[in-house]
Formats: structure tokens, sequence, C-alpha cells
């Protein structure tokens, strides 16, 4: 097999090029807040991107205090929602039950920009509380630009 000069300058043109690593969120409903965290402290970790293109609620949310929001884009199609921490309900006889202390947790880590959105809309209940693509969102999280 001969191997061309090209080949080769094409070959390590490519592996000296940086892996553009990134996290597309795109129908996140939540889960485990803990889970979330060790995910998301990986992501920063790793300097990897985020891009928001859908649905992100619960502990999803938690990304944007874990990863550096110059790290976190949204797409049009993004959405974040919002409410309070509760039990699981497999250990509450499925109950939703709140829990204030998870609730406090949670908050702890947004930014400002988040907590000021949710004290305006009423603080965390056991409603969801979304935002929608637009300029409420964008005030929060800047839109991805074109190369992302």
């Amino acid at each position: 097999m001969r191997i061309t000069l090209l080949s080769l300058l094409l070959f390590f043109v490519a592996a000296a090029t940086p892996a553009r690593a990134e996290l597309h969120i795109t129908r996140d409903h939540g889960g485990y807040v803990e889970e979330y965290k060790t995910k998301y402290k990986r992501v920063r970790e790793k300097g990897e991107r985020v891009i928001i293109d859908g649905i992100c609620n619960s502990a999803c949310t938690l990304v944007l205090g874990i990863v550096p929001m110059n790290k976190i884009c949204v797409t049009p199609r993004a959405s974040l929602g919002f409410h309070q921490a509760y039990y699981d309900k497999a250990f509450t006889f499925g109950m939703k039950i709140t829990s204030a202390e998870g609730t406090s947790d949670l908050m702890s880590y947004y930014p400002d920009t988040v907590k000021d959105w949710i004290r305006r809309n009423g603080g965390l209940t056991t409603d969801m509380k979304k935002i929608k693509n637009g300029v409420e969102l964008w005030k929060i999280i800047d839109p991805c630009p074109e190369e992302w």
C-alpha cells in the first residue's frame, strides 16, 4: 500500500484540528439532581459547549449554573422549565412532596439572571414555569451563533 504525501498531510491536519465537543440538549425533562450536577461538571471540566435546542426542564436547567454561560447558547426551538424540587415519588408512595432543601439547592446554582426571572414569575412552585425562545430567554442565554 502506498501512502502519498498528500494523504499524510491530510492525516496530520485532521489530527491537529481540535475536536469540537458539545452537548446538544433536545428533549431533556430532568431527573436526579445529583446526576445532572456530575454530568455538567464533566462538561465544564472538558470545556465543552452546550447547545439547548429543545426542551430543558427541571434538573436539566442546572446547566445554567454549572457550565459557564459563555459556553451555552439557545436555538429557536429552545425552552426552559423550572419548578420546585420534590422527592422521588418511588419513596413517597407516588405523591409529589416538595423539598424546601432541594429547591434551595437548585436556586443556589442558578445565575442571577435566572433567579430574577423566577422571582418576576412568582417564584418556584409545583407547576412548571417555562421560558420559550425569545427576548425573555435571550436575557438569560445568548442565541447560538451561525457557526455553532
